[in-house]
């Protein structure tokens, strides 16, 4: 399937280039990181100084975050992921469908990284944590194994801890290991969100799917 048949998947690529590139060839990304990434002390306002005017409001933040990224290869390892998963997700569950899950799936990533750190200062930036959500969607949607039910466990709920448990393990693992949050960026991984976009997207897919054909 070409890629410009999957909208909603190339204008969110097309887009954070776009953003991303010029914020990184102008040189104004230390500036926009701090004022459109998402800073989790922001979402309580406590400890952040009075004399300082943001940008964007706190609320926009979750979004405004996944076009701001720390590097070229930070982009391009970003959008691999969400071009190579996005179009088959947005095959199957349709283009309004994709859009929703990449901005709810942002929002809970952004949740789950408040959630390691609530108190933290630092701006996390890039879109991995909205990605992470398609990658969910992607691994329940086409996954090519099925678990087996274990006792009154349905195999379908087994499947989806599965998917959660492997993919949890890795942010941990990579966390552990010490890895850059992205390639170019500084600051440890954001695990929270990858987690926590991750299973926005196990959640989302079924129900995203079912929506789409019943309005058909």
């Amino acid at each position: 399937m070409p890629f410009f048949e999957t909208r909603a998947t190339a204008i969110i690529a097309i887009v954070t280039v776009i953003v991303s590139g010029f914020l990184l060839v102008a040189g104004m990304l230390p500036y926009w990181a701090v004022n459109a990434g998402f800073i989790p002390l922001r979402m309580g306002e406590a400890g952040v100084p009075v004399d300082h005017m943001f940008a964007i409001p706190a609320w926009a933040t979750p979004l405004t975050a996944t076009l701001i990224h720390g590097g070229w290869a930070h982009v391009l390892l970003n959008l691999v992921m969400l071009v190579y998963c996005g179009q088959f997700v947005e095959r199957a569950i349709g283009t309004p469908q994709t859009v929703l899950l990449y901005v709810v799936g942002a929002y809970v990533a952004a949740a789950g990284h408040w959630a390691f750190d609530p108190q933290s200062v630092a701006p996390m930036i890039g879109a991995s944590g909205a990605i992470s959500a398609v990658v969910g969607a992607y691994a329940l949607l086409y996954g090519e194994r099925r678990a087996k039910a274990i006792g009154p466990v349905p195999a379908g709920v087994v499947h989806v801890a599965w998917l959660a448990a492997a993919w949890i393990g890795i942010q941990l693992l990579m966390g552990l290991a010490g890895f850059g949050a992205s390639v170019g960026a500084n600051g440890p991984i954001a695990i929270g969100a990858h987690i926590g976009g991750f299973l926005a997207g196990l959640v989302l897919a079924r129900p995203l799917l079912l929506w789409r054909y019943r309005a058909a």
